[in-house]
């Protein structure tokens, strides 16, 4: 029967579907093999439909395993969820807070923040670190972070809860002595591609050899925004930065915009800023006064 559905059983079932055998799903759960494949059987049992084809070398999903994977997914996700708050409400204040920031987002909104959770929790240690592009999804589903800060939409994961701070102005920039800062716009992307481009690489492996916003051929592959800053401002190559980092350099003329259109108007796009969690995490009170605080003062003009 329904009721009768063990979320022990759904989990194994998750497991085997993402590990691809049972021998490899026991490992990851630490069970004997034996003991997965009973609870399998079991589960295909109150089911009353198969839900791996077992005919071959290793077990493969049937259509309706397929289908009910999605909703086992889901519901594991929920309960998980649900977990994680009943320990949030039960635990007290954290020895730490570990938090990992992307390297577009300002520090400064970043420092104020935990500042302000500090003077609320003095007793809780802070643990920062800043990456590029995935990392700072990588750190949660790794577990090294309690809460991240991403910017853009190109890494998500259904483990993963966000909520909107604020939208970060991507500026195409160039020094103002460089020759794309004397030709007359609006330029085309082959114009773009005749320079070399200065661009942030990414530590972890969620690009997956993708480039994100990569125009010329001809690249200068950078660890942070800091030295990337640097190398546009030297007349190396071209490249994108955060509005709050170009700013001063743009009003005292040491940068110009890229006069083109094919990074947005003004050479300019937005990028919608995020702070995460893992669903299956609580966060405790330093870190809610944390989130609380950031998205107070993303809010303020």
């Amino acid at each position: 029967m329904l009721d009768s559905l063990s979320l022990d059983r759904m989990r194994m079932f998750l497991t085997v579907a993402e590990a691809g055998s049972f021998r490899a799903a026991a490992a990851r759960l630490g069970r004997v093999q034996s003991a997965v494949s009973h609870a399998i059987a079991k589960l295909e049992d109150e089911l009353g439909i198969a839900l791996f084809d077992r005919s071959g070398h290793k077990p493969a999903l049937t259509s309706e395993g397929q289908a009910l994977l999605s909703n086992v997914r889901d519901v594991l996700l929920r309960v998980d969820a649900m977990r994680a708050r009943a320990r949030g409400l039960r635990d007290g204040v954290e020895l730490e807070l570990s938090l990992t920031v992307d390297v577009l987002f300002p520090p400064l909104l970043v420092g104020a923040a935990l500042a302000e959770m500090s003077q609320t929790y003095p007793s809780v240690a802070i643990r920062l670190s800043a990456e590029a592009l995935g990392g700072p999804i990588t750190a949660l589903l790794e577990k090294r972070s309690q809460l991240s800060i991403i910017v853009g939409e190109s890494f998500r994961d259904p483990r993963i809860a966000v909520d909107a701070l604020t939208a970060i102005d991507m500026i195409a920039v160039v020094a103002a002595a460089h020759p794309l800062a004397q030709q007359a716009g609006p330029l085309d992307a082959a114009a773009l591609a005749d320079h070399l481009q200065i661009v942030q690489f990414d530590r972890s492996s969620l690009t997956d050899q993708r480039d994100i916003g990569v125009i010329s051929p001809r690249t200068c592959r950078v660890g942070g925004q800091d030295i990337k800053h640097a190398m546009i401002l030297a007349g190396l190559g071209w490249g994108r930065l955060p509005g709050w980092l170009a700013a001063e350099d743009l009003a005292n003329g040491r940068l110009a915009r890229v006069e083109t259109g094919v990074l947005g108007r003004r050479a300019q796009l937005p990028a919608e800023a995020y702070v995460g969690h893992r669903l299956d995490a609580p966060l405790g009170p330093a870190a809610r006064s944390f989130a609380a605080a950031l998205a107070r003062l993303c809010a303020e003009p």
